[in-house]
């Protein structure tokens, strides 16, 4: 099955309906089986001791989740997160991006799962693992 969004496509899609969030994200690669989604951390991102937040992660799990669907379906701005589970398993380092490898675990016609893997730029250790499941609107 041929991917409908590409990376390019997919960071114009988040800059066109997703600004107030596009500047932090960018979607480094598409495949297939696995999706790289980037955070890119700023002071923002932190928290006190100087670790990257659970929010933060739990966005860019998120964000990454929903493009692989997108990288699969087209742009269906209206898909929406219906149930989330996140495990934080070390600390982030601070001074590096994030990166989340994200695959599909299921890609129905009303409900899609993913897992999103996250790592700490250069690093082999995951920070944390998020997996959610998205509904998908009926086609029009």
């Amino acid at each position: 099955m041929a991917l409908a969004m590409d990376a390019a496509a997919l960071n114009a899609f988040l800059a066109n309906d997703f600004e107030q969030v596009a500047p932090d994200f960018v979607i480094d690669s598409v495949a297939e089986d696995v999706l790289i989604a980037r955070l890119k951390v700023k002071d923002g991102h932190l928290r006190p001791g100087g670790t990257v937040s659970g929010p933060s992660m739990f966005g860019l799990a998120d964000l990454a989740i929903y493009t692989a669907i997108l990288s699969h379906i087209g742009p269906v701005a209206l898909a929406v997160t219906t149930n989330a589970s996140i495990d934080f398993m070390h600390k982030p380092e601070a001074g590096r991006d994030l990166l989340a490898h994200c695959r599909l675990l299921k890609l129905g016609r009303v409900l899609a799962v993913g897992e999103a893997m996250i790592f700490s730029e250069g690093k082999d250790q995951p920070v944390a693992r998020c997996s959610m499941t998205y509904s998908i609107p009926p086609k029009r």
